[in-house]
């Protein structure tokens, strides 16, 4: 791989933080076993019948939550798209929107089970409407199909805000991990393409970058979750033969994004002991340096998927004040007329 720095040797590595790093040694050595080619399909299959898929009756959680399922037209020539639509029950809107895309790197997870956390975290407290999209999953679909869903379902949900009772001026796009680099490269898009206008986007722990050439991802390698040789798998994945390519678009890898002017504030979160640790600072830099707005948080002693594996640790919760935070801010002041830029 010529793309890719070679580093020396092993570099020192930052800590965990104890709580965290005490809840990933109880998970064993099956949380960090790499994702290879060879292994892809089994992790694939392990991952669809182990993770939690709650069902639209289990998200009402008893009538708290009003749930819908949409499949809305895809993007030209592909199949439909489904978004799963939640808000507070009986709330008349229109509502703020958090439209979010699911973590997985690229090959893995579903918009379903990310929502109980995000109905308890934002959507009650913050009086907001969340749609989670059901994008397609590589190798099967590789770029730039899974983005094109979402783009897809972003103006659909836009061109929809009546009957949706949501505000098409208050759309925040947000993700994890892959989502995180979908809701980057999706803000891109809707920039260059004219498309639908966000308030803001929340990227934690955002998949960025496809050359593996950060300190970071060669420091990481083989520690905590989501190494190096997981992330060129994923890669490799969505992207074929163009992995690593000179001309590949930002759109693919919104670290290779030369223009970062006129896109929505960012929240941008990672930790000091992940690989992703170095794209996420460099992103958030760039945006500054293009006199955009981005607000960067690197937890100290967090790896990938920290507050999912540790969820009560004093850390997880820290972190999840601080995005709670940024999106009470981000809607508060849109709420006054004063659109953030």
């Amino acid at each position: 791989m010529g793309f890719r720095r070679e580093f020396p040797g092993r570099a020192a590595v930052p800590p965990f933080d104890p709580e965290l790093g005490a809840a990933l040694a109880a998970l064993g050595a099956e949380a960090t076993e790499p994702i290879t080619p060879d292994n892809l399909e089994a992790r694939q299959e392990r991952d669809a019948t182990s993770r939690p898929r709650p069902t639209v009756g289990d998200l009402r959680a008893d009538g708290r939550f009003d749930v819908v399922e949409f499949q809305v037209p895809g993007p030209p020539g592909g199949p439909d798209v489904t978004l799963v639509s939640a808000r507070p029950a009986g709330l008349g809107g229109p509502l703020p929107l958090l439209y979010y895309m699911h973590g997985g790197a690229m090959i893995m997870g579903n918009a379903w089970s990310v929502l109980p956390r995000i109905l308890s975290e934002w959507v009650l407290p913050l009086e907001l409407a969340v749609i989670s999209v059901e994008y397609r999953l590589a190798p099967r679909a590789q770029y730039p199909l899974p983005l094109e869903d979402c783009y897809a379902g972003l103006a659909w949900a836009a061109s929809h805000a009546a009957e949706l009772d949501i505000d098409a001026d208050r759309i925040v796009i947000g993700g994890k991990s892959a989502g995180g680099g979908l809701a980057a490269a999706l803000s891109l898009l809707a920039r260059d393409r004219g498309g639908p206008e966000a308030l803001g986007q929340l990227l934690l722990s955002p998949m960025l970058d496809d050359r593996g050439s950060t300190f970071s991802s060669h420091q990481m390698t083989g520690l905590g979750v989501g190494d190096l040789t997981s992330n060129t798998t994923a890669w490799q994945a969505l992207l074929g033969e163009r992995h690593g390519a000179e001309d590949l678009p930002p759109y693919a890898a919104p670290s290779r994004a030369t223009d970062l002017a006129g896109l929505p504030p960012a929240y941008i979160e990672v930790g000091s002991a992940e690989m992703f640790r170095d794209e996420g600072v460099a992103y958030a830099n760039a945006i500054w340096q293009a006199g955009g707005q981005a607000e960067l948080h690197v937890w100290p002693g967090a790896y990938h998927g920290f507050d999912g594996i540790a969820p009560k640790a004093t850390l997880t919760q820290d972190a999840r004040n601080a995005r709670t935070r940024w999106l009470r801010r981000l809607l508060a002041q849109s709420r006054a007329g004063d659109r953030p830029s």
